[in-house]
């Protein structure tokens, strides 16, 4: 049975620091809609599926629960019973799209929403296994200049990789998220963070209407409802203040000359179809344009390593992935 369009799962991915955190709890502001914070299970759950074996077996449903909600991952962040959420596993159908489907289904029943989905960057890098776990899933992908993704990220304690890794990131983001356009149409929707900050209402209005959704006004203030959805981490202070366009166009202050050289070289026809605009920054340093040219090719073949691993594992799946219907009325997504 289809899901109906109205309670399909919806993720925010882009490359980080694009603003995703920001477009979450825009989201989450909806009276509809709830955004989970980033879970970090999702993924290595999907990873290691084959160790739980047959989840028709209610023990194994129970393993997955508590691998699920476990330390390693951020289920506290969700602010859920632990043992709650595993019973509730455990009780559910046998598939890892259910498993996964109803945690992030009790974070939205916390607000009393029917929709529900998670924010986490990196997604757009896995958007195939998003679309197995919940087929019919709405993605939405935010997208901002990436000089400016490249200054933000110099600032992150989290993020210890050089610039070339950086640019690579957001490449990557849009490459990745083409790919999924063209395979899934009509699944992406794409926001660009300068129109979302410099005018939120007209922007919201046109993503809601894209999910199936009225346009609720709260959606444009988001920091009345960023302390209570946003772990209190220092880089997400933004989110609690009026909406602004104060950070566009930063990186004119915080990139080096060769940053910004090697962005608008290697991302030239990229900004352009996105409207960003070239300064004539000129060429990076030979050194720094062929460690950029290494750093996308090893992140590539990473990512095809990925998916050919992944595609041994569908040959040896017990069950389906895909998420079952989770209460009546409430879909999780599939069948």
């Amino acid at each position: 049975m289809a899901c109906a369009k109205d309670d399909r799962p919806i993720f925010v991915v882009g490359c980080p620091r694009s603003g995703t955190t920001l477009l979450q709890v825009m989201l989450h502001s909806h009276p509809r809609i709830a955004i989970a914070p980033e879970t970090r299970f999702l993924l290595p759950a999907y990873r290691q599926r084959l160790r739980f074996g047959d989840l028709e077996d209610r023990l194994n449903r129970l393993a997955l629960g508590k691998f699920i909600t476990g330390r390693g991952h951020l289920f506290h962040n969700l602010g859920l019973d632990r043992k709650a959420i595993v019973s509730r596993i455990a009780d559910g159908p046998p598939t890892l799209g259910s498993a996964i489907g109803t945690v992030l289904l009790a974070y939205a029943e916390r607000f009393a929403r029917p929709r529900w989905g998670e924010k986490r960057p990196g997604y757009f890098r896995h958007i195939d296994v998003l679309m197995r776990v919940f087929p019919g899933a709405q993605i939405i992908h935010i997208v901002r200049d990436p000089r400016d993704c490249v200054a933000s990220l110099k600032r992150m304690p989290w993020w210890n990789r050089p610039t070339h890794h950086s640019v690579s990131a957001w490449a990557q983001s849009i490459d990745y998220t083409d790919e999924a356009i063209r395979r899934w149409p009509g699944t992406v929707t794409r926001v660009q963070y300068e129109r979302l900050v410099a005018d939120p209402e007209p922007e919201l209005a046109a993503l809601c209407a894209a999910l199936g959704e009225d346009y609720h006004p709260a959606m444009a203030e988001p920091e009345r409802l960023a302390p209570v959805v946003v772990p209190g981490k220092h880089w997400h202070a933004s989110t609690r203040a009026t909406t602004t366009t104060e950070r566009v166009g930063h990186w004119r202050e915080a990139l080096a000359p060769w940053e910004a050289a090697l962005c608008e070289t290697v991302l030239a026809e990229r900004m352009r179809r996105f409207g960003y605009e070239l300064t004539g920054a000129g060429r990076p340093p030979a050194g720094d344009f062929m460690r950029y040219t290494y750093v996308q090719e090893t992140r590539t073949l990473f990512r095809r390593a990925q998916r050919l691993k992944d595609r041994w594992d569908r040959q040896h799946e017990p069950n389906p992935v895909a998420a079952r219907r989770l209460s009546s009325g409430s879909f999780a997504a599939g069948s």
